[in-house]
């Protein structure tokens, strides 16, 4: 068990400071979080209309729609200008307690992988390097690939090298440190 819970600390700290890395240094996720000009119009608009805090797809539908009204909504808008937009009224500058809460969560996926590596006969470096690369894909193709067939989300790259950079790294650590005796 110490073996994990080291394993998963030291885990988690490479996973979040690529994370850091990759999201200020690096800004390899800049085209996710694309700039305007015209912030100021949009913010103060959204602003106006009294919103409460959430995330919209527009144009959408009610959503008591019935399958006509929304097969009607799927053929009206095609074709046609669309978004999501993810509104807040508030802008949280406080960093240290999200910083808290993703670290605290890096550390509990390594340890969850360490707990399915350690459950293998004998692993190899290349078995355990191996398997958290194929953890990298599993990530990506479950959370941000899934999200951008559907919604055409920017960036894909930057998330493919972030989440590649950072269970390789767990990788090395780890098929160094797991199979220490």
């Amino acid at each position: 068990m110490k073996k994990a819970i080291i394993g998963a600390f030291v885990g988690g700290i490479i996973i979040f400071m690529v994370q850091f890395l990759v999201w200020t240094v690096l800004n390899v996720h800049y085209k996710s979080m694309a700039y305007t000009p015209k912030q100021d119009t949009i913010l103060n608009y959204l602003n106006s209309q009294n919103l409460p805090s959430g995330q919209y797809l527009m144009p959408g539908v009610k959503p008591d729609a019935t399958s006509a009204e929304k097969q009607a909504h799927m053929t009206e808008s095609a074709g046609k200008p669309w978004a999501i937009v993810s509104y807040h009224k508030t802008q949280n500058t406080n960093m240290g307690m999200s910083m808290v809460r993703s670290f605290l969560t890096d550390v509990l996926v390594v340890l969850l992988l360490c707990w399915i590596l350690l459950k293998i006969n004998a692993p190899t470096f290349g078995t355990i390097l191996l398997a958290c690369l194929l953890t990298a894909a599993i990530v990506y193709l479950n959370s941000d690939y899934t999200f951008h067939i559907w919604y055409q989300s920017a960036g894909q790259k930057g998330y493919i090298i972030e989440y590649t950079a950072q269970w390789g790294l767990v990788g090395i650590w780890l098929g160094w440190w797991l199979r220490r005796k």
